[in-house]
């Protein structure tokens, strides 16, 4: 053991400006590699956290061994909790097409109404939320255009009004996966963080849905669909809203996105039949053969069931008896060879690391799994086997999170995030408007909220703490913007080429969707600015 490490703001010739400078160089060479050299992102990932240890052992002078277990910690966070969530989840809906109850849960979307329109709400935004919620990292986008195609959408467009539905749910997708990892790395409360994001996103829950509409049809679509798709917006917005502060993070897209489909197909205008001239402007793409076959009431119970019983345990994990025992499943313990201590001379909070073995979302999601495939039938070698072709299947986007996760943590535990956000801090007040467009970029760059809050995380809370602003306004705006830079980020707009058949288009989605991105990031900054000043700040908890 080196003793104790005590982080140093200046420790760069005494120089604020030139410290940070130094700090940055990790989050820079990350950033263009992905952006300008479009490496993919695990090399990036591993090759910035090699830049960020040999900026924290010869620019702010942590000891090698406490430099390098840092990144352990890290890679073990990216590992367990948040991997965890993300292979269960993707392992449930696997098991839904290996019994090709994927397509039966399809058909029955395609039932719901044979107006385009309301088939892109149901599918692209309420589905693609349920989805976002469940897996998260791509699997919207890529499973919600592949459905509109077969309904007989054009491939471009499919990929477009993807895209742009998978916004509002991105900050708790992955069973809270984003906003977990936010308050891992600032060390703020989850509850605080999840109850300011949900103050926040589903704001553009209401805007989404008529922007989807318009995409589709045009203003005819504004002009023909609004109050469904308004209705749509404000039952998935209250519900984010509600389960974010009230109930639980992990359960805000999952409750939103129900609430939000049954919303519209309980408004009568979703249900009217669309107009032979609006399903011929719209549906200009061949329409998938198997939409004609009737399902049995059993195979779409059984189609549903694997969402239906994720609700149905979450919600018991929230009941105080479930809860406290899950609770006390949590090991917490000192960190090998880390013992640092900030700038004040306190400990901080990276020395203990604390796993909630049963109390958390990945956990949860293996107990429904393993119900769902005594549901669907699947055989216990059968489910195995889907589970490790899971783990294989992300094995690139768990070396990207765990490598980008252990960066964060060096960056974190040596200082240097806190250098930089002394350094932004400089902003004053401007530094309200601008957090959103920090984490924007950092989603555009990395595809991944998750990825995003990490990198930071931190440095929002220390610029906020140092300009007088709430670290928790602050850290949530880092992961509200962030989801809008989702539809423009490479990876993004990769996943939806490959999806509908429009490999090396990317540039082609990304003229179309980019507008819209920028639109409603504007949006988004002038909603935490005017919630950092006393014309919104009563919106705050």
């Amino acid at each position: 053991m080196s003793g104790v490490f005590v982080q140093q703001l200046q420790p760069i010739a005494d120089s604020l400006a030139l410290s940070a400078l130094v700090a940055a160089l990790p989050l820079l060479t990350v950033l263009v590699l992905l952006g300008a050299v479009r490496m993919r992102a695990h090399h990036a990932g591993l090759i910035g956290l090699a830049v960020a240890l040999v900026t924290a052992w010869a620019g702010s002078g942590m000891p090698v061994t406490q430099a390098l277990s840092s990144a352990v910690q890290g890679a073990v966070f990216g590992l367990f909790p948040i991997m965890w969530i993300v292979v269960n989840a993707l392992w449930v809906y696997r098991m839904t097409v290996r019994t090709h109850h994927f397509d039966v849960l399809r058909r029955s979307f395609s039932r719901l109404s044979d107006d385009p329109r309301i088939q892109a709400l149901v599918i692209a935004f309420c589905f693609g939320a349920l989805l976002e919620a469940l897996a998260g990292f791509g699997a919207p986008v890529a499973i919600s255009a592949v459905m509109l195609v077969a309904l007989g959408f054009d491939p471009v467009k499919a990929a477009v009004v993807a895209l742009v539905a998978n916004t509002a749910p991105v900050a708790f997708g992955a069973m809270g996966t984003p906003v977990v990892t936010l308050a891992q790395v600032t060390g703020l409360p989850l509850d605080s963080v999840a109850s300011v994001v949900g103050r926040q996103t589903p704001l553009l829950a209401l805007v989404v849905p008529l922007l989807l509409v318009a995409l589709v049809d045009g203003r005819r679509g504004l002009r023909e669909t609004w109050l469904p798709a308004l209705t749509c917006g404000v039952a998935f917005a209250a519900v984010q809203f509600a389960a974010a502060n009230f109930v639980s993070a992990q359960l805000a897209d999952i409750g939103a996105a129900l609430a939000g489909a049954a919303a519209l197909v309980a408004v009568p205008a979703a249900r009217r039949p669309a107009s032979a001239d609006v399903r011929a402007a719209v549906l200009t793409g061949a329409r998938s053969e198997d939409l004609d076959v009737r399902d049995s009431r059993r195979e779409t119970v059984r189609a549903y069931a694997p969402y239906g019983l994720i609700i149905v345990i979450f919600s018991l994990a929230q009941i105080p008896p479930f809860k406290d025992w899950a609770a006390a499943a949590t090991q917490s313990f000192d960190w090998p060879l880390l013992d640092v201590a900030g700038p004040d001379g306190k400990p901080v909070g990276g020395n203990v690391l604390a796993l909630p073995l049963v109390a958390t979302g990945g956990t949860l999601v293996l107990l429904a799994g393993l119900v769902t495939a005594a549901v669907l039938g699947v055989r216990a070698g059968s489910a195995a086997r889907e589970w490790l072709a899971t783990v294989h299947e992300l094995r690139f986007a768990i070396l990207t999170v765990t490598s980008v996760l252990a960066l964060a943590y060096v960056m974190n535990l040596s200082g240097q995030a806190a250098t930089i956000g002394h350094f932004v801090a400089a902003a004053g007040a401007g530094l309200a408007f601008l957090s959103p467009v920090l984490g924007w970029f950092g989603v555009a760059v990395t595809g991944s909220d998750t990825s995003a809050n990490a990198l930071f995380g931190a440095l929002q809370v220390t610029a906020a703490q140092q300009s007088g602003l709430g670290p928790e306004l602050l850290a949530a705006a880092n992961s509200s913007g962030g989801v809008l830079g989702k539809m423009i980020s490479p990876q993004n707009l990769t996943i939806a080429c490959a999806a509908v058949g429009l490999a090396g288009r990317e540039g082609d989605l990304l003229r179309k969707v980019l507008p819209w991105s920028l639109v409603l990031l504007l949006v988004m900054c002038l909603i935490v600015l005017g919630q950092s000043t006393a014309a919104l700040g009563w919106m705050l908890p």
